[in-house]
């Protein structure tokens, strides 16, 4: 048993994650939220091996698979018009796990939000974290609706973008563009479509993953060399442009946009933030830390292992402090190299490196992902 709390600002991935298992090791925690509504926006997210594995961990996979979609088949590399050029085996990660997968971003909130306010985290929306006093043996943090409390820990997992990084290093980078976009949209999915299928096209990189028993999405890499602004009321137009050389599935995609349709385009953008991740008792983890691009599919997938083994380190280490040092000891050189390769691999995309030299990458950081956390 423990008196111990914590205070977890922001409420994605990792906040959640962070919420749950602490709650499991019998912390008090409070969850803030700066959105009052709690609301969350994308498509589809793709699901690796790994994440499977860490959302095992996480007491969640049984959901995931019931209202996503887990495939035991390999990953297909195609051409514009859908022949199959590849066909990469993936081998499970652990007995009973899908191979790869996906889940729809606003299904996957509502499994961690159900189980981060049944686990008896107290969640407060439209709040966060204002101003902090670190006294060493514990923290004095004041939230945006007045209210002050003393924690053991705080935790920032307030995204890429996150403000308390910037109170916390004022030198600290932010997000650099990478000189992608990524186009995301919703569709119907065939029933031949069972698992993960990529599509090459010269410059234009495009793929579908299922997403459930009936739907799936499809996202498109564009090369963009500075950040520009995306008119809503077109970017349809601009969408069926970029899908001009594909066939096929993505054809019957692309003909069936309209002014209407749910698509999300967003420039791709990374930071890693250099270590020490943390500053006393306050620590940045998730996105807030070390935001990545979407190339090896794993940003979600290391939010939550960060979440995973902060608990495992505050479980085993009593002294807050040494588990802080662990913690960033553990998890540094991992998401060093899924923030770095996957910024590669959209700088090789953009290049037309060759693609053996672009297969040989992803490969190697596929297997270091395999790798236990």
């Amino acid at each position: 048993m423990t008196n111990r709390n914590v205070l977890v600002v922001g409420g994605g991935i990792a906040g959640m994650a962070l919420a749950i298992r602490m709650r499991d090791l019998n912390w008090g925690v409070d969850l803030v939220e700066m959105d009052p509504e709690w609301r969350v926006y994308g498509a589809g997210i793709s699901i690796t091996a790994p994440t499977y594995r860490a959302f095992r961990r996480l007491g969640v996979v049984d959901e995931l698979n019931e209202r996503g979609f887990g495939s035991t088949k390999g990953v297909r590399i195609c051409t514009p018009s859908g022949q199959v050029i590849v066909e990469q085996r993936i081998e499970p990660i652990e007995p009973g796990l899908p191979t790869h997968g996906g889940i729809m971003r606003p299904v996957l909130h509502s499994i961690l939000s159900a189980r981060t306010r049944a686990s008896g985290a107290a969640v407060r929306l439209g709040v966060t974290l204002k101003t902090w006093v670190d006294a060493g043996n514990s923290v004095q943090a004041t939230t945006s609706d007045g209210a002050t409390r003393d924690y053991d820990l705080v935790v920032a997992a307030d995204g890429a973008f996150s403000a308390v990084r910037q109170q916390l290093f004022r030198a600290s980078p932010s997000p650099r563009y990478t000189g992608q976009y990524c186009w995301r949209v919703v569709a119907d999915r065939p029933a031949d479509i069972e698992q993960c299928h990529f599509y090459m096209a010269g410059p234009v990189t495009a793929g579908v993953m299922p997403v459930s028993a009936t739907q799936m999405y499809m996202f498109l890499l564009q090369a963009e060399r500075d950040k520009v602004r995306s008119d809503e009321a077109t970017q349809w137009l601009r969408l069926r442009e970029l899908m001009a050389p594909f066939t096929g599935t993505l054809a019957r995609i692309r003909d069936g946009l309209n002014q209407d349709s749910p698509i999300i385009v967003r420039p791709l953008e990374a930071i890693l933030l250099p270590r020490p991740w943390h500053r006393g008792r306050v620590i940045l983890i998730g996105d807030a830390a070390h935001a990545t691009t979407p190339h090896l599919a794993s940003g979600a997938g290391i939010a939550v292992e960060d979440a995973l083994v902060l608990c495992d380190e505050l479980e085993r280490t009593p002294a807050i402090a040494d588990a802080l040092l662990r913690f960033e000891e553990r998890r540094w050189e991992r998401c060093r190299m899924v923030v770095e390769n996957s910024v590669r691999i959209g700088a090789m995309e953009q290049t037309h490196a060759d693609p053996a030299t672009l297969k040989a990458l992803m490969a190697e950081s596929e297997l270091a992902l395999r790798q236990d956390i």
